[in-house]
């Protein structure tokens, strides 16, 4: 989790020795993926009323790992695509998390200081990218691939639930 395309794709080439090109094994995976999003999409409880509250009052970005067309799909079946004003993969920046860079666009994209976001995150990956960028991180893991608890410390929050989100983010810094 958090590896670019770009980057798990060469390492299930060079490491676990698929015998395709990186490019090939990453559209086999998307086509792959979209099928499965189109059945049902892999979204934390609450996910959606979350996005739309905050959507509401302030500017909002995705900052992922997933592919674009991925983002894009997601976006659309789950009706959230116009509540983001910017959207990133991290196949369109030098590196994927843990490393900053994705969240920087996203706040570039937002005009934005990355010290004034917030990044909400469910993985070990992304709570070490968004730390990275200087944000403050919302952990909200996910029970079935919980971040290490190394990260869950760096993170400003915890949150058992999208739920929670709201009066976290009112909470002062």
């Amino acid at each position: 989790m958090g590896m670019s395309s770009v980057e798990w794709s060469r390492y299930m080439r060079d490491v676990l020795g698929v015998p395709m090109e990186p490019d090939e094994i990453s559209a086999a995976v998307v086509a792959k993926l979209e099928r499965r999003y189109r059945e049902r999409v892999p979204l934390l409880p609450h996910a959606v009323e979350a996005v739309r509250a905050a959507a509401e009052r302030w500017p909002l970005a995705v900052a992922s790992s997933a592919n674009r067309p991925l983002i894009d799909l997601v976006l659309e079946l789950t009706g959230m695509s116009g509540l983001f004003r910017a959207t990133v993969s991290s196949e369109e920046v030098a590196r994927g998390k843990p490393e900053p860079d994705v969240y920087l666009e996203a706040a570039r994209r937002l005009e934005a200081d990355p010290a004034d976001c917030v990044a909400v995150e469910d993985s070990t990956n992304g709570i070490r990218s968004a730390n990275a960028a200087g944000m403050r991180v919302v952990a909200v893991p996910r029970p079935d691939f919980p971040p290490s608890g190394e990260a869950l410390r760096a993170a400003d929050a915890l949150l058992a639930s999208l739920m929670e989100l709201e009066a976290t983010l009112d909470a002062p810094p």
